[in-house]
């Protein structure tokens, strides 16, 4: 195989790789998983409102 068949196969396999991996985020079985992800930003915060290093303050 020459250099520009190695390019062409190179670019096929992840075309293959790029669109199984979108067919998988957008498939029916993972849209439960994205909702509940998508709440996650509006759940309350179980933590108590202790000073640490995680929200910038300082003890």
């Amino acid at each position: 195989m020459s250099g520009d068949s190695w390019h062409i196969v190179w670019t096929l396999l992840l075309m293959a790789a790029f669109i199984g991996i979108v067919a998988w985020a957008w498939s029916r079985k993972r849209q439960q998983d994205f909702k509940e992800a998508a709440q996650l930003p509006l759940e309350e915060d179980d933590r108590g409102a202790h000073s640490t290093r995680e929200n910038g303050e300082s003890r």
